[in-house]
């Protein structure tokens, strides 16, 4: 599928106009309410516009005919934040010029001089990605202190855009590579955010503040980081979308790293329309158009479904029904099993470890604060709110002590990772002449206890993660009232045809409920 223009993606997805107006509100830029606040009855709906299903397209077409504009959706949005975040924590900062990035957009498009699908659109970001207006902290107080200089080159793309900034979300501090035992979903700075389908129960992480604030409807598209299942865990276990692209698709210049080896920055929204459409941008419209990204259905598709019997008895039983599903809407699912799993396992860890001190200390040495990690380490020791829910840091210590990435048995080690992931995916495509796999994204929610830490071994992120190819997760079923998705997962670059089958899976199982925020 060749490329287009912006303009042309956003006609080809507009599907009519559904939405209402919007009447021009007066709140001003919201910041987080006080603690008691309860989350309103009923669902997003906002003078009419249900925030809970609307899509980019459909409000970009109430835009363009004048019965909608960017200033409202963002007051919307801004008012959600504040009545509904005191509950769950999700998002940490507002920011105090997004009613004017609002503005701005609704001159372009009283001038017909709109900059693509995303002019207008309320964007959060995952609070490791650099703004230079915003602080970037990944969750810890060492980077509490100045924003940094520039924004992140996926921050610029989205300004050009003309998306709405609209702040940004809670992560597990460091993206949950600081402790052995972590508590995904909690940060020094930001406390702990919770599932809003389930108030004790935990969103995942580490884009855990991006998926949850999704799930409650504060903004209509996200901006999530994954170095492994960091996007499509939180997405899956919030009963959102969430898109872990082929790597290099997005820049990751400006983004707090892991490893240049794994990390991604990619797109989450309660569809998979909007999910493309913010791909388009943040990869610099080098991705093909989603145009038609359901009109090919699933009759005849190949997916291969990996069971992950470690997920339990209930995980199992959804995805047999969910197999049922797609079976009846003509697609062809078998079971596979895709190989090397165990030696994936044995050797991704000890080379993130490598890579982490690198890519930290490189990062560390642009900002203000610690400018390496030995530095960062000393800092957590000083600082006791550093220390509030879990006290560990063996992840930092181990990577002072792991070998340099020029080290032969390191090379060795992820030459070995890089091999054995993608000939997993791509000797499992191949054999059963497969369009994708499928897999349990997620288990249902475990309670967050700091005490105790996660309880999160999920493999079916891994061999796309360490590949750097794409995966999707899409809503599929709930167990006890907690979201499961579907991990669907592809061969390198073909992010664009993973959307398109993503939005058929999606037609067809119609999982998303909103969330109850039940105790």
């Amino acid at each position: 599928m060749g490329k287009r223009s912006k303009a042309a993606m956003t006609a080809a997805l507009v599907a009519g106009s559904l939405l209402t107006g919007v009447p021009q509100a007066g709140a001003d830029a919201a910041t987080r309410g006080g603690a008691g606040a309860a989350p309103p009855a009923g669902g997003a709906l906002v003078s009419g516009v249900d925030l809970d299903t609307v899509t980019i397209p459909e409000l970009q077409a109430r835009m363009a005919r004048g019965s909608l504009t960017a200033s409202a959706l963002t007051r919307a949005y801004l008012r959600r934040i504040e009545s509904i975040d005191p509950k769950i924590h999700s998002v940490l900062y507002t920011s105090p010029t997004a009613l004017r990035q609002a503005a701005a957009s609704d001159a372009r498009h009283r001038r017909g001089r709109t900059l693509g699908p995303l002019d207008g659109i309320p964007v959060l970001l995952k609070d490791n990605v650099d703004t230079r207006d915003l602080p970037t902290t990944a969750g810890s107080l060492a980077l509490a202190g100045a924003p940094p200089a520039t924004d992140a080159e996926l921050v610029t793309r989205l300004r050009a855009a003309g998306a709405v900034i609209l702040g940004k979300t809670n992560l597990s501090e460091w993206a949950n590579f600081r402790a052995a035992k972590p508590t995904s979903g909690w940060s020094a700075v930001g406390g702990q955010t919770r599932n809003p389908y389930a108030l004790d129960r935990n969103p995942c992480g580490s884009s855990a503040g991006s998926a949850a604030a999704l799930a409650a409807s504060l903004a209509q598209v996200a901006v999530g980081t994954e170095t492994d299942g960091s996007i499509v865990c939180p997405a899956g276990m919030n009963g959102v979308v969430g898109h872990k692209p082929s790597l290099g698709l997005v820049s990751q210049a400006g983004v707090v790293p892991i490893s240049a080896e794994q990390d991604t920055a990619g797109p989450m929204a309660r569809n998979v329309t909007d999910t493309a459409l913010t791909l388009s941008v943040l990869s610099g419209d080098r991705y093909a158009s989603p145009q038609g990204l359901t009109s090919s259905g699933l009759r005849g598709k190949r997916i291969g479904l990996w069971r992950l019997p470690s997920l339990g008895a209930a995980v199992e039983a959804a995805m047999t029904r969910t197999a049922t599903r797609l079976r009846r809407a003509g697609a062809v699912v078998v079971e596979v099993t895709p190989p090397y799993q165990a030696r994936l396992a044995e050797l991704e860890f000890p080379a993130l470890l490598s890579e982490f001190h690198r890519d930290i200390d490189a990062y560390l040495s642009t900002r203000q604060g610690p400018r390496n990690l030995a530095e960062l380490v000393a800092f957590n020791r000083t600082h006791p709110a550093e220390q509030s829910c879990f006290a560990g840091q063996e992840l930092f210590e181990q990577a002072l002590a792991a070998p340099p990435t020029t080290d032969p048995g390191y090379r060795a080690m992820r030459a070995e990772l890089r091999d054995l992931s993608r000939r997993s995916l791509d000797e499992t495509l191949a054999a059963h002449d497969l369009d994708a796999i499928a897999a349990p994204t997620n288990p249902p929610a475990w309670t967050t206890d700091c005490a105790r830490g996660d309880n999160d071994v999920i493999p079916s992120s891994t061999p796309a993660a360490v590949a750097g190819y794409p995966s999707l997760s899409v809503p599929a079923a709930t167990v006890d009232g907690l979201p499961v998705g579907l991990l669907l997962m592809a061969g390198d670059r073909q992010d664009s045809a993973l959307l398109s089958l993503g939005a058929a899976v999606e037609h067809r199982l119609k999982a998303w409920r909103a969330p109850q925020y039940r105790q």
